[in-house]
């Protein structure tokens, strides 16, 4: 009995796979989206342990290969942010759909939860390419009975940014206009927060 009751009092490992907007590229270490998702989340009451595997620059290919090393045995549940370089390159939606389904699909056959974290294209690429590829998330996130969020930048809009205009994220981007600056981290975190909270209370005992 003691053995199962320190079994239980043990953190929740989640993983969180990703690009350099996982890794928190351009941020000291503290202010990165897993520093500050953890803080959110302990905060809150949660006992559980983010893990970053967050590489920058990586694509839902590069995601995918690193699958098995990501998921160690302690792993209990995924948070998938991937799909951004793709769409920075023009990437094929049916090759980013291919690659995120492979990556919920190896989630599924460790019995892992996921959250599922979209990416919204821009209108640079037409109209066709827009759908196709924002239509991704919601879909295989349905397939995969996973959870979803639909943006990642959220927190933006429910700020007061306007989708169609850019320039409305400018108080919380980095110069660069593609990564967030501490405050957008902490804005985008409000947001996820909550459906993390939901993806641990799907970690089977």
């Amino acid at each position: 009995m003691l053995v199962a009751g320190a079994a239980r009092a043990q953190p929740v490992t989640v993983v969180a796979l990703g690009d350099s907007l996982t890794a928190g590229y351009g941020l000291a270490p503290e202010q990165g989206l897993v520093p500050q998702l953890q803080a959110w989340l302990v905060a809150h009451g949660n006992d559980v342990v983010i893990e970053n595997a967050g590489v920058s620059g990586d694509t839902t290919a590069g995601g995918l290969a690193r699958l098995d090393w990501a998921l160690g045995p302690e792993t209990q549940a995924l948070i998938v942010t991937l799909g951004g370089n793709d769409m920075l390159r023009g990437l094929s939606p049916d090759e980013v759909r291919a690659n995120l389904e492979a990556i919920l699909t190896g989630a599924d056959a460790r019995g892992l939860p996921v959250l599922l974290v979209g990416m919204k294209a821009p209108t640079n690429y037409g109209p066709d390419y827009k759908a196709e590829f924002d239509a991704i998330y919601p879909e295989l996130a349905a397939a995969h009975q996973a959870l979803l969020v639909d943006d990642f930048f959220a927190g933006f809009v429910a700020a007061g940014a306007d989708t169609a205009d850019p320039a409305s994220y400018a108080a919380w981007m980095q110069a660069d206009g593609i990564h967030p600056n501490p405050e957008g981290v902490k804005l985008i975190v409000a947001q996820l927060g909550p459906r993390v909270q939901e993806l641990l209370a799907r970690v089977k005992p």
